[in-house]
């Protein structure tokens, strides 16, 4: 799994746990729907940590508790 499909698959772990839709989580964080739906979209390459903050901050919770998970643990070396 890369680490954009990980960082995907969480915020659509967290959507769905808070019942919240991606507008709602564009509105709260102060980013445009383009930018959260692209965020979720596996075709995208890159998502900055600035970004991926800002979501964090629209759901309350901090970068180490977004990517303390078993599934960001597991990836493999990007460099090889």
């Amino acid at each position: 799994m890369s680490v954009k499909d990980a960082v995907a698959n969480r915020f659509e772990e967290l959507l769905k746990q808070r019942n919240i839709k991606v507008n709602e989580l564009a509105n709260i964080s102060g980013v445009t729907p383009s930018t959260a739906y692209s965020m979720l979209d596996k075709s995208r390459r890159d998502v900055s940590i600035t970004t991926i903050k800002k979501f964090c901050d629209g759901l309350d919770i901090s970068l180490g508790e977004f990517f303390s998970t078993p599934e960001f643990d597991s990836l493999e070396q990007e460099i090889k």
